[in-house]
């Protein structure tokens, strides 16, 4: 009888364990339920699609050459959920996103020129190549700091040499330093051991300078074959070219330059400019025609990152 007794006291004990567990285990659906039944929930399933972006691969284009993907993003549609809940009403300020990394990097493909950031980025770079110019670097450098403002400077490997002062305050004021090549060649028209060995000259200046690997490449004049390309990629460097020219090496005036640049402004547009009087002059004005326009100015890293 007793036998009997905890047996049928053991048994019980066990079915309310199980109904338990199925109860722990059924709760999440039960809850999911009636979040499907909420029209909050059914307003974010709704709204979502218009506030997701699809994530796009890195390529490269017939025209533009290597060009960098872009994060896309998912609506965390229970995360929302629960924030919006708390809050008592919906709020697209307060959906949750989930980041969706693309699938080829630029890393991933071969050696091509790169030409400009990614067409949905509303961001444009400042490309400043200098082989000469040493008296408007630093108002240059100064403007550029009044307005908190990143560029990339292509130095001469010569130039360089010649003042190392102004390479080693464009460093120090966080700029991003690229490769112009040594002694303005025509880096078009040489050998593929022979751009190797021009560039390597150029990084070895620099380097001694700065302590950093070089990651970028602008030719000279835009002068480059596929041979040069190659050279660079070897020696660990993108070629970097441009969309838009102030064509300042003309001497413009400073009307003429900004309606060369706020006429061709773009998304992911990359600025070619040098170190001379009309660009030291007009750069503070450039700068705040671009922002007005609605545009981030960004280093050349930035620009070509995946983050948008």
């Amino acid at each position: 009888m007793r036998l009997r007794t905890v047996l049928i006291i053991s048994m019980g004990f066990f079915f309310l364990l199980g109904i338990g567990l199925v109860y722990l285990v059924q709760k999440p659906a039960d809850l999911t339920a009636s979040q499907n039944k909420d029209p909050l929930y059914l307003k974010i399933l709704e709204e979502k699609d218009q506030y997701e972006w699809e994530a796009q691969d890195a390529r490269i284009d017939s025209v533009w050459k290597k060009t960098p993907g872009i994060v896309g993003r998912r609506v965390d549609v229970d995360a929302s959920y629960k924030k919006m809940k708390k809050k008592g009403s919906f709020d697209v300020n307060l959906f949750v996103y989930k980041l969706i990394q693309p699938k080829v990097s630029l890393e991933d493909l071969p050696a091509s020129p790169i030409y400009r950031g990614h067409p949905d980025k509303e961001m444009v770079a400042f490309l400043i190549n200098v082989s000469w110019g040493e008296e408007y670097l630093p108002g240059m450098i100064e403007t550029l700091a009044k307005h908190q403002v990143k560029a990339t400077f292509f130095i001469d490997g010569a130039f360089a040499n010649d003042f190392t002062d102004l390479v080693q305050i464009i460093e120090e004021q966080g700029h991003t330093l690229g490769s112009h090549g040594y002694k303005h060649k025509d880096m078009g028209k040489m050998s593929k051991s022979e751009a190797k060995l021009n560039l390597e000259q150029a990084d070895e200046m620099l380097f001694a300078l700065t302590k950093t690997k070089i990651k970028y490449f602008a030719p000279p004049s835009g002068s480059y074959n596929q041979m040069t390309v190659e050279a660079a990629s070897d020696l660990g460097m993108e070629t970097i070219l441009w969309t838009v020219d102030t064509i300042d090496w003309q001497n413009p005036t400073k009307e003429v330059l900004l309606q060369r640049v706020m006429g061709k402004l773009h998304n992911g547009a990359t600025i070619l400019m040098h170190p001379t009087e009309v660009t030291e002059s007009s750069l503070s004005d450039l700068i705040k025609k671009i922002k007005k326009e609605g545009y981030r100015i960004g280093s050349l890293p930035v620009l070509l990152s995946e983050e948008r």
